[in-house]
């Protein structure tokens, strides 16, 4: 027999029988009405999980991982307020149905029952994933991988405090909300937990408010691997910044009890709280499963024997609450209520094509008020001195530190974060002065763990800050790169465009730069960001197209509720000149605040009939090709991408309608890099005859072979050249 056959049958014959398992006195100021409602809590979540099996058994649902053992959740969301904005466990029905009792107007078993029959009508995901979530509970859909939703718990509940202190125009979460999140005791040792524990404590340390209730659901096993006896509490009982709690997660009195103490802790002291509570795992891990692989017969039946759901029957007994007749009364006549609208559920309509699928990947667009349009003497009040030099050209790095200013000023929801962008400046001076002209709490000096700077940014996003984290090098953004993956960019899908986190992330990157750091700090890998869907991505190559990039990424984060990477090429922050030393023409003058570039929009110097398509340190480079082969007599014109994804391939095509060839030159990577994809859509859609230089597969060396596997303005030269001889 099935697992969950065997607990169902082994429930009713034991509360038939009063045959309750031993356990404490119910212990805690749990209203009657509320602990029978906790109850019916966990027999729904109960009921559903096997339904959920019965379903994927018939071939009509999909995926199961299931609640049982867990049924104490729903103890924990009765603890807390409706509007608390909680990042949850995947095991957390319980806690789910139980916060839907707290909010009118909720049909909760008809909604998993349609999340689970993957439905279109699935009122959280639309049928793309059988996920826990709802707007109206707070309760944003958790689908990636393990632990990865713990950073931007630690972001989410800094927002509270920050949000006191400037005003986001689309704040979400109360001043005195909390943020709430569940994991599993496994989920516990995964790294990106440890960057979020760590970045809470170090958080807390500093006196920086930090509303954050962390929930441990220790079931003593990940998957197959067994928690060794006393880990948690020996790893969180006397963590520096944390105050620890613990509490039994099959007695759902002394849960609500310990629940209310450390949440009140955590609104109060606005620190954060850790709450170890006991449960255990039924049924195994997820789908097919077999516990009895990998842990004895005697071991399941010992665990199966502590089911939550008699100990509840067993605590309402002795309450003087609800008898065991009435108690087997509520377990049956939900589970037959469940299965009447799992059989409707099915018959619903899904999803079928790929534009069905796709169309939450972008989130709709949210009205904006006006920005704030600074007077003249404020503007020159916080620029100081940078504000009579703006007339002059100027290299890229300060163009775009004048473009945050602006920015800013303009919006209040803006806010900055990254290692060593405040106090230093950054370390190209890209941020200098920031921190002095806006404070601390809008520049923040993070500590060094790119998953919690994303983390604080995807957090902040939610509760309607306009974060623009900083990565110190796009090397380092490998570290972290599923914050991106799988928690930004995939918000808005899951969530069937009901929550968003947008962002710009700006990140330092690309080669060319001399003699500095080799492949760790010249990394012109961009694949990882390319194929995120959803993700837009920039990048300029000169300082005025810099600054009215960044402000149309700003408005695609704020009005459209994109997330964006801003890719700066390192070696052209300082670029001065083109053709000589000397000459100042790659430098320009800033642009006034209200100019902007259209995403999709590209720029073009020449007419010629070859077309030299780059991007970044490839633009400049082409552009001293192209001076190169005008003394030969060919004539060319220079296409500057500026958008990498989505590419910008229509106004490309229309720029190329009258060109004859074209040269592709990527300065990343042959494999994975831009030219695979520009070339692919170049065939299919053009006549043109076509060719690419693109950077070796190879790491990028120190020293005096800092630029050997990229393209040079040589070998641009000598492969349009190439090109127009074959073409002839």
């Amino acid at each position: 027999m099935d697992r969950a056959d065997i607990v169902h049958e082994a429930f009713m014959a034991r509360v038939t029988a009063c045959d309750l398992p031993v356990g404490q006195p119910p212990n805690g100021l749990l209203a009657p009405a509320t602990a029978v409602a906790l109850y019916r809590a966990g027999c729904l979540s109960r009921a559903l999980d096997r339904q959920s099996r019965a379903m994927q058994r018939a071939g009509q649902g999909f995926y199961t991982i299931g609640s049982s053992g867990h049924e104490g959740m729903a103890a924990v969301a009765a603890a807390l307020r409706p509007n608390d904005l909680a990042f949850l466990h995947y095991r957390d029905a319980a806690f789910q149905i139980a916060r839907a009792d707290q909010v009118p107007g909720q049909s909760i078993t008809w909604d998993m029952a349609l999340s689970f029959a993957c439905s279109s009508e699935d009122p959280i995901s639309g049928g793309r994933h059988k996920v826990l979530g709802s707007r109206a509970l707070m309760i944003p859909p958790q689908t990636s991988t393990i632990a990865s939703h713990l950073p931007k718990a630690v972001g989410a509940a800094y927002s509270v405090g920050a949000a006191r202190r400037h005003r986001p125009e689309h704040q979400l979460l109360a001043d005195d909300g909390l943020v709430v999140c569940s994991f599993g005791d496994a989920s516990t040792n995964h790294s990106t937990a440890q960057g979020a524990f760590n970045a809470a404590a170090w958080t807390a340390f500093q006196s920086i408010p930090l509303p954050l209730l962390l929930v441990c659901e220790d079931n003593g096993i990940g998957i197959s691997v067994k928690t060794p006896k006393g880990w948690i509490a020996a790893n969180f009982a006397n963590r520096p910044g944390f105050a620890y709690y613990s509490c039994d997660g099959l007695d759902i009195y002394d849960t609500y009890r310990v629940t209310r103490q450390a949440a009140e802790f955590a609104r109060i002291r606005q620190r954060p709280a850790f709450l170890h509570i006991r449960t255990i795992r039924l049924y195994g891990h997820a789908g097919a499963d077999v516990p009895t692989t990998y842990l004895t017969r005697e071991e399941v039946e010992a665990e199966e024997a502590q089911d939550p759901l008699l100990h509840s029957v067993r605590l309402l007994n002795e309450a003087g609450v609800m008898s065991p007749r009435d108690a087997l009364n509520i377990y049956a006549d939900t589970c037959a209520r469940v299965e009447r609208v799992a059989n409707e559920a099915v018959t619903r309509p899904h999803l079928r094509t790929a534009e069905e699928v796709a169309a939450s990947i972008i989130p709709p667009q949210r009205a904006c008020h006006s920005p704030y349009v600074p007077a003249h003497k404020v503007r020159a009040a916080t620029f100081g001195e940078d504000f009579m030099a703006m007339d002059q050209p100027q290299i890229m790095s300060r163009i775009i530190n004048w473009t945050l200013t602006d920015l800013m000023l303009e919006y209040p929801e803006i806010v900055l974060m990254g290692e060593d962008i405040g106090t230093k400046g950054g370390v190209y001076g890209v941020t200098r002065k920031l921190c002095r002209r806006f404070g601390p709490d809008r520049a923040i000096d993070t500590l060094l763990d790119e998953q919690s700077i994303l983390g604080l940014g995807i957090g902040m996003a939610h509760n309607g800050f306009i974060p623009i984290p900083e990565i110190q090098f796009l090397a380092y953004l490998h570290n972290a790169e599923d914050q991106l993956r799988g928690e930004a960019a995939t918000l808005p899908f899951f969530s069937n465009g009901q929550f968003s986190n947008p962002m710009v992330v700006r990140v330092a990157g690309l080669g060319y730069q001399r003699g500095f750091g080799g492949h760790f700090h010249n990394d012109n890998s961009v694949a990882v960001l390319r194929d995120i869907p959803g993700l837009i991505l920039a990048c300029p190559s000169q300082g005025a197209d810099a600054a009215r990039m960044l402000r149309e990424c700003v408005r695609l984060a704020r009005e459209e509720q994109r997330v964006v990477v801003f890719l700066e090429p390192i070696a052209l922050y300082p670029m001065r000149d083109l053709h000589k030393a000397g000459d100042g023409l790659w430098m320009q003058r800033y642009p006034t605040p209200d100019q902007r570039i259209a995403l999709g929009e590209i720029g073009v110097n020449g007419k010629g009939p070859l077309a030299l398509v780059s991007f970044g340190n490839g633009h400049l480079l082409s552009r001293k090709a192209q001076a190169m082969l005008a003394v030969e007599g060919i004539e060319t014109r220079v296409v500057d991408l500026r958008w990498h994804a989505p590419l910008p391939t229509g106004a490309l095509l229309s720029e190329l309608r009258d060109a004859t060839h074209a040269l592709i030159v990527d300065e990343t990577r042959s494999t994975g890099g831009l030219s695979e994809s520009l070339m692919a859509q170049l065939a299919e859609s053009s006549d043109l005859r076509l060719a690419r230089l693109a950077a070796e597969d190879s790491f990028i060396a120190t020293g005096h072979a800092y630029a050997a596997t990229m393209p040079s303005a040589d070998s641009i030269a000598a492969a349009a050249r190439a090109l127009v001889e074959i073409g002839e």
